[in-house]
């Protein structure tokens, strides 16, 4: 496929960044998405649209050997597309390989049927984004207003937070280490990545190298630090600042804040962050949401998110710190353990099934064996330890690998018969894609007479044993 060379020298309008690289579709319409895409001579199938902005719409697609990607494809024949697709593609390629970056696979030019051609990226795609967490955290209470004395909404876990945060700042300070500024970071743009078990950066369209910032409108309104919203004021107006070499690094560090704080309240503050006493004294709106707020936790890690995110959150950017200083925090020294409502939020591949197995199940010896299931049907490991294969695998056993079986490849199969664990069903599938269609349709479901409950649990704390208790 010919690829695109050319790159314009004039400044564009700033393109929408909404459109997203994750596994569920959004509210856009489908009738206009195409069919297909031809990549690197392969017909990659369209099954839905994820997103849509000024320049360009994202696509979830699958191949015929069923692998699956997010084709983010530029609109054809105007300058923004253009302009867009040379500058995302231009960053993605010198910054990838990082773990908490969205994966760059090819980029190529797609024709449609009436010969229209446009520039394509072939992204990794990803799953649910930090914007639908919130939204789903904000169904449960009012929003926050400064003068109504705080809000009783519950925002998400500790163990999600500072998940988020740790993740996010990884990705900053290699972004700021290459020299880059992202320059749009929201909740919209930092996702989940199911098999890597992670939150990843994406979208890079108004990005740029430190010293070089080619677009004076940057990030999006609530997420704007002080100094790019004067930026963009003195642009709106005509005027320049004699020597300005535009915004720094630091302001990703304020949106970065500002998410964690959202996070952590389950509020959206864009009102809050826009009013007169937030300009006036947003360290003390901050006191003030982390008094109000109704998580229950420890008062020493709660008091470390606080100080993490009012550092970050000071008006002159070179108080701010950066990000690898941030990463030293001690509110990253300490353990947190994942609520229910993160299993069922954040896949994995690996699924844990309630409300199926009862001591009256696991103290017959006929009836259960505690095991570890391998794919291979070979050996049960029983306890730690290897033994041959008796000539009946317990009842339970079969039954649940012969359900498991139906929505993808199971690698392993365990039941606790102690504690942690005890009488849990923890499924290894493949790949993230199997356990996501297993937890939908086994959700509900009546097994042995008793209701499915199945969450998500950590692929990575499985392998090492790790089976902690949930918080409730």
């Amino acid at each position: 496929m010919a690829h695109c060379s050319s790159n314009p020298s004039g400044k564009v309008p700033r393109p929408d960044s909404s459109a997203l690289m994750a596994g569920s579709p959004g509210s856009v319409d489908q009738a206009m998405k195409p069919v297909s895409f031809e990549i690197f001579g392969e017909f990659w199938n369209v099954q839905a649209r994820l997103g849509q902005g000024v320049s360009a719409s994202v696509y979830r697609v699958s191949s015929g050997r069923a692998s699956t990607a997010a084709v983010k494809e530029f609109q054809a024949d105007t300058q923004s597309g253009d302009y867009g697709y040379q500058k995302e593609r231009s960053v993605l390629e010198d910054i990838q390989g990082h773990k908490n970056i969205v994966t760059l696979y090819g980029v190529f030019t797609n024709r449609s049927q009436v010969g229209v051609a446009t520039h394509c990226l072939l992204l990794e795609l990803l799953d649910v984004s930090v914007s639908e967490l919130l939204v789903r955290a904000s169904t449960q209470s009012r929003a926050f207003s400064p003068q109504c004395g705080g809000s009783q909404k519950q925002g998400h876990s500790m163990w999600l937070v500072q998940h988020c945060a740790r993740d996010v700042l990884e990705a900053l300070a290699f972004l700021h280490r290459e020299g880059y500024v992202h320059a749009d970071l929201k909740p919209r743009n930092v996702l989940w990545s199911a098999d890597d078990e992670c939150f990843k950066l994406i979208d890079f369209g108004l990005s740029f190298k430190e010293g070089n910032q080619d677009v004076k409108y940057i990030q999006t309104d609530g997420y704007r630090a002080p100094e790019a919203e004067r930026q963009y004021s003195l642009a709106q107006a005509g005027m320049e600042v004699e020597g300005d070499s535009g915004c720094s690094a630091a302001v990703d560090l304020w949106s970065l804040a500002i998410v964690l704080l959202e996070m952590y309240s389950g509020i959206k503050l864009k009102d809050t962050v826009r009013s007169p006493e937030w300009k006036d004294n947003s360290a003390a709106i901050v006191d003030h949401i982390f008094a109000s707020n109704s998580v229950v936790g420890p008062a020493i890690p709660v008091y470390h998110l606080r100080d993490l995110i009012k550092s970050m959150l000071h008006n002159n950017p070179k108080h701010r710190g950066t990000a690898e200083k941030a990463l030293l925090s001690p509110f990253f020294s300490i353990p947190f353990a994942p609520h229910i409502e993160d299993l069922v939020l954040l896949p994995s591949p690996v699924l844990r099934l309630l409300n199926l197995i009862d001591d009256s199940h696991l103290h017959n010896e006929e009836e259960y064996e505690e095991s570890w299931l391998n794919n291979d049907m070979d050996n049960i490991q029983l306890a730690g330890f290897s033994v041959h294969r008796q000539d009946r695998t317990s009842d339970i056993l079969e039954d649940m690998k012969e359900e498991c079986q139906k929505y993808g490849s199971v690698v392993s199969l365990l039941i606790p018969k102690e504690n942690p664990g005890k009488g849990q069903v923890f499924v290894e599938y493949a790949n993230a894609g199997d356990s996501k269609e297993a937890q939908r349709l086994l959700t509900g479901r009546t097994f042995d007479g008793k209701f499915v409950v199945a969450t998500f649990y950590p692929r990575s704390a499985y392998k090492r044993g790790y089976l902690y208790q949930t918080v409730q």
